[in-house]
């Protein structure tokens, strides 16, 4: 017989395990995510106060030289500048022109606004690698087909355009994305602005473009200033463009001189940068999250009144603008990478022969080509099917749960946002190299599956998050009262209503994964390279071979976009459906009053 003083520790001892399985399972979530997310990071943060001449091999030696010894080389200050004059030059061009391209498509009686919305949702879609190496194509010094043009006039001797300089730096980063993913964040914002705000301020007198600089625009502060805080963090996102372009001349951001250090073994130098740029980061992330904290506006009341602006001829204008917009960032890459991809030389029209199809098959006769195209499709495959499946349950877990530390679990998705894609690698490169147990992952399809997996982590998350908030918890409620666990609830009941979500998310995350270069650049080996990573080097001033790197590139725009576009078509049949009719068993449709027609 077991007495009652027995009984009773052990029912407070069940009790206790049961209240705190949550704060459990929840700190493993967290350490396992800061294992791949900010562990690196401090990795990077600790080799750099060693001062050994080879950071991987001990023994070790500390100090403060390599800091003190970091502005000595100029190429650190200089890069980091670089960085940042990039990032503003695209900024202040390219985000007062997506603001003004959203407006008129949400606000105006403009033409097939959604058909050439969508197509900005394509342009976004294009790689960014597709598109700078369509630009080097053009606009080369000598070569390109833009300036061979030109110098065929009388009256010029050489073509004008220069691609490999600072200005043709950010003209590539603006086409490639500076532009398209604005617009696709700004237009749903300006679609859900009150006309009567806009009336007011016409019927107190002010113009068309009056009401727009005075009501319009200060209304829609907060999306604006949003958009402008997520690119805050984006300093020293850019790697491809900024390598085809600036490397060969000796321009280089950030991201480009970690690369050039670590490819030349220089770990220690490429540590010191990385560390530089943390400290940065430290600084640049309080005030982007301080920024997305500041004043909102209400946009949607229960007043809601929708209307759109008449434009008259000038409709005309602006529609031929943004579709002249949308041939420079789509058709007009696609067509040169096609042209170029037959000539036997790029911009080299007096060449014997002229046309060839010597480049196709060089790469689809090139082993490293097949190797790339495996793994693109094994990371992309995995990336749009387990990301969206991580982030659901990220996200499950803040919104709905009440357990502990989902703050703790909600600022470290946060934080991963700020480092940069080559930061990352770097961090986990240090990471496999110097753990004991670690190495076999360096070069391994596993490193580069788990970097494409948590990529975009906090993006996707949020997202998710939105759409969790939107869903009322009584459907969980009843799944679990009829007795279903978490498990079948989650799969059976949450999944099937996120799945429009999740097909977006895995869309998005297969583009991404697809295309990826700086995250993977620095973890992959001969055996694990990427579609993308060979138009890099092909593309690159040591090879050369622009023609072919632009085949492979036409290969990836191919696969992703007719991928995505599929994807999507998809998504518009799961999920909930607001034009479905309730049915009897025998399926004949029901009427309100509950009558089988």
């Amino acid at each position: 017989m077991i007495s009652g003083t027995t009984t009773a520790p052990l029912s407070v001892l069940r009790t206790f395990l049961r209240a705190e399985m949550g704060t459990f399972i929840m700190a493993l979530v967290i350490i396992s995510l800061s294992v791949y997310l900010i562990l690196p990071m401090l990795i990077l943060f600790w080799f750099s106060f060693d001062v050994s001449s080879n950071v991987l091999i001990p023994p070790r030696e500390w100090g403060i030289s390599n800091w003190t010894g970091a502005w000595v080389d100029p190429r650190i200050p200089q890069a980091l500048l670089n960085s940042f004059l990039v990032w503003f030059f695209v900024m202040i061009i390219a985000f007062p022109i997506s603001v003004a391209i959203a407006m008129i498509l949400a606000r105006t009686k403009i033409p097939f606004s959604h058909g050439l919305e969508f197509f900005f949702w394509i342009a976004y879609m294009f790689p960014a690698l597709a598109s700078t190496i369509g630009w080097m194509m053009m606009l080369a010094p000598s070569t390109g087909f833009l300036n061979v043009a030109l110098a065929t006039l009388p009256f010029i001797d050489e073509g004008p355009f220069n691609i490999f300089s600072l200005e043709g730096i950010v003209f590539a980063r603006i086409m490639a994305d500076g532009i398209a993913y604005k617009v696709i964040l700004f237009t749903p914002a300006f679609r859900n602005m009150d006309q009567a705000l806009e009336e007011a301020g016409r019927v107190s007198g002010a113009s068309k473009l009056g009401t727009i600089m005075k009501v319009t625009l200060p209304v829609m502060a907060s999306p604006l200033i949003l958009v402008f805080a997520l690119h805050l963090i984006r300093v020293f996102q850019g790697f491809e463009t900024e390598w085809l372009l600036g490397a060969r001349w000796g321009f280089y951001v950030y991201s480009t001189l970690i690369y050039l250090q670590t490819s030349q073994f220089l770990y220690g130098q490429a540590v010191v940068v990385a560390s530089l740029t943390l400290l940065i980061i430290g600084f640049i992330f309080p005030l982007q999250r301080w920024v997305t904290r500041r004043r909102h506006y209400t946009t949607i009341t229960g007043r809601f009144s929708p209307g759109l602006i008449d434009l008259g001829g000038w409709k005309w204008v602006f529609f031929g603008s943004i579709l002249l917009l949308l041939i420079l960032l789509t058709a007009l890459p696609i067509l040169v990478l096609i042209i170029g991809s037959f000539m036997n030389h790029v911009g080299f029209f007096n060449a014997t022969p002229t046309w060839t199809l010597d480049h196709w098959h060089r790469v689809f006769n090139d082993e490293l080509f097949f190797i790339g195209l495996r793994t693109t499709l094994t990371l992309a495959i995995v990336a749009g099917i387990g990301s969206p499946l991580l982030f659901s349950v990220i996200a499950y877990l803040i919104v709905r749960s009440k357990w502990r530390l989902r703050s703790s679990l909600d600022s470290i998705i946060w934080v991963s946002a700020a480092f940069p894609g080559i930061l990352s690698a770097l961090g986990l490169l240090m990471l496999f190299l110097s753990v004991p147990g670690l190495n076999w992952l360096y070069g391994s399809i596993w490193a580069l599956v788990i970097v494409v997996i948590i990529s975009g982590n906090t993006t996707g998350t949020n997202i998710f998050k939105g759409v969790l908030v939107q869903v009322g918890a009584d459907l969980e409620e009843a799944s679990r009262v009829s007795g279903a666990g978490w498990f079948r609830t989650y799969f059976r009941i949450v999944i099937p209503v996120l799945m429009p979500t999740m097909v977006l998310i895995g869309m998005l995350n297969f583009i991404s994964a697809a295309n990826t270069t700086s995250s993977i650049i620095l973890l992959s080996s001969r055996e694990t390279v990427t579609l993308s990573l060979i138009a890099l080097e092909w593309g690159g001033a040591d090879v050369g071979q622009v023609e072919a790197a632009g085949i492979v590139t036409l290969v990836i725009m191919a696969m992703t976009i007719g991928v995505a576009l599929v994807m999507r078509s998809f998504a518009l049949r799961v999920g909930l459906r607001q034009d479905m009719r309730a049915r009897d068993v025998q399926g004949q449709p029901i009427t309100a009053a509950g009558r089988a027609q």
